[in-house]
């Protein structure tokens, strides 16, 4: 007896991915990786067959689907892309991931909160396009007119030295000096390939739109040309070492010979240094298997600005001369105030676009994310920071209460695990949807799982919003007393099933921005402490 189909709703992630496996940017990999890959690949960084991959790539699912079953892989709005035949399914130990392609489980790296929170399955199995056109008409909706697959780039690159270039910030002075250096290495017939990421990168970065416009912005800084300018839908895991390594496999499948490693490619930095991994650990990775890689790596030392000769210069070759830099700190700070960037530093092309595309943290979308029990406080602190933001703020605000979205927006879902998560993941693109037009979404929802609120934090920041959660930890015993609405006492005769707190779970945030027990303190009290974060935050400008 044949088994449904099963459908899928692709993550951006995930997307990108299939993507790039259907097109051969991933090969030899021709599909999601099976148990037995994915522990080679975390170990070994290679492939069964012994073949150097550095980077898991894996379709994951909130449930486990039975060996035999047709997956229907669906894009966000329902198009069908893909459909495989699965044939594992396995869970896999998401912290040994982390330990071993990031070496480390500290979730204030991007990857490795990723990681942590993606559903426990995985599934594994050939792979078909929908049809045969799909992947072009898909293509034509979801990314800029230069997209190019790799076969494409393979014809335009050949017999010709073809230089990859992998960004995912704009293009400055110092990057347009550094790939004309490598290029004029290379000889008169080398061409530079353009090929930023403009699949999920970093919270915070440019968004992919706007880098575009600054990478044809900077095209006539290159001789007429030189340059083929193709986006990339990768997803960036932000892996340091192994990261490059990937990306270099990558630039190979699309007919590049030479690919660029500066310092700290793929690095997330580090709250408290400057960078995630050794500034030249990248470097060392790729020369350590650049004979079997198929691309020559270009490494790059780290450049900084001479005044004294109006250039970029390795810092080897400072002479003793203080070399100028500006960070990407620095840089964020100044378009944010608005404040003059050196023009050694960036064309002034590039930074028109920037201003226009970066807005400071306390211009930009924001979603304060309110979680707890029932009668922990939630709605009553949204809604007295509602009436303070409308006074002193203004971004528009609006309040998303759980009880009022799950008459409207949510109306017939019930309280299953599946339910819930359904009606939090509507609230989450609602959100995202507020913060991508830069106004303020207020959430007091008990949102009771991590893996949902991880989901809504993810459509805000990749709609370049600010996510902030907010963990109203009230005790139980104090919200069952206080029970306005008679729902813990229901809850607790038996009348009442699948209640958070009593008969169903709540799992608690393990890093939120902030933490309030309004047990402890007074609301106002709660609201002062509220508003003090979010000031000295920079998400609200201090009240004069």
């Amino acid at each position: 007896m044949s088994t449904a189909t099963v459908v899928h709703v692709l993550t951006p992630r995930q997307r990108c991915d299939l993507e790039l496996l259907l097109n051969g940017a991933f090969a030899p990999l021709e599909g999601f990786m099976d148990e037995a890959t994915w522990d080679a690949v975390l170990t070994r960084m290679r492939l069964p067959d012994g073949r150097l991959w550095p980077i898991p790539i894996t379709l994951e699912l909130g449930q486990a689907v039975p060996v035999g079953s047709e997956l229907r892989l669906d894009r966000e709005d329902g198009t069908p892309l893909a459909r495989m035949q699965v044939t594992a399914c396995y869970r896999p130990d998401r912290r040994r991931e982390a330990l071993l392609v990031y070496g480390s489980d500290d979730p204030r790296h991007p990857g490795v909160a990723q990681i942590l929170a993606l559903p426990e399955w995985n599934v594994a199995g050939p792979l078909q396009p929908w049809d045969d056109g799909v992947l072009r008409r898909a293509a034509a909706v979801e990314f800029p007119p230069e997209y190019r697959h790799p076969a494409e780039l393979q014809a335009l690159g050949a017999g010709r030295p073809l230089l990859a270039f992998q960004t995912r910030n704009p293009l400055h002075h110092a990057h347009i000096a550094i790939t004309q250096a490598a290029l004029a290495e290379l000889g008169a017939e080398a061409r530079l390939l353009l090929h930023p990421a403009i699949g999920p990168t970093k919270p915070g970065d440019v968004d992919a739109a706007s880098r575009m416009r600054a990478y044809r912005a900077v095209l006539p800084h290159y001789q007429p040309g030189q340059v083929i300018l193709s986006p990339l839908p990768l997803a960036m895991r932000m892996a340091g070492p192994r990261e490059a390594l990937w990306h270099a496999l990558i630039r190979r499948n699309h007919g590049a010979t030479h690919f660029v490693v500066g310092r700290a490619h793929a690095d997330p930095g580090h709250p408290e240094r400057a960078s995630w991994y050794p500034p030249f650990a990248a470097q060392e990775l790729l020369t350590e298997h650049a004979a079997e890689l198929g691309i020559q790596p270009v490494l790059l030392p780290e450049y900084a600005y001479s005044s004294k000769r109006r250039a970029y210069v390795p810092r080897a070759e400072a002479n003793g001369e203080r070399l100028a830099e500006l960070s990407g700190t620095e840089l964020r700070r100044r378009l944010a105030a608005n404040e003059e960037i050196p023009e050694w530093f960036s064309p002034p092309e590039v930074i028109h676009i920037l201003r226009q595309a970066y807005r400071g943290a306390d211009r930009r979308g924001l979603v304060l994310w309110f979680t707890g029990l029932s009668a922990s406080g939630k709605s009553t602190l949204a809604g007295m920071l509602a009436r303070r933001l409308e006074s002193h703020d203004a971004r528009a605000v609006t309040m998303l209460d759980g009880d009022v979205v799950r008459r409207f927006l949510s109306k017939g879902l019930g309280f299953s695990r599946e339910d819930r998560d359904e009606n939090i993941r509507r609230i989450g693109f609602v959100a995202s949807l507020v913060a991508r037009h830069g106004g303020i979404a207020l959430v007091a929802a008990i949102s009771p799982y991590r893996s949902a609120r991880a989901e809504a934090r993810r459509l805000v920041e990749d709609a370049g919003g600010l996510f902030i959660e907010v963990h109203v930890a009230t005790p139980l015993a104090v919200c069952a007393q206080r029970d306005p609405k008679g729902l813990y006492a229901q809850a607790l005769s038996g009348q009442l099933a699948h209640f958070t707190g009593v008969s169903d779970p709540y799992e608690e945030p393990e890093h939120p921005e902030l933490r309030l027990d309004t047990s402890l303190v007074s609301d106002s009290e709660a609201l002062a402490t509220l508003w003090r974060y979010l000031t000295e935050a920079g998400v609200l400008r201090a009240e004069p």
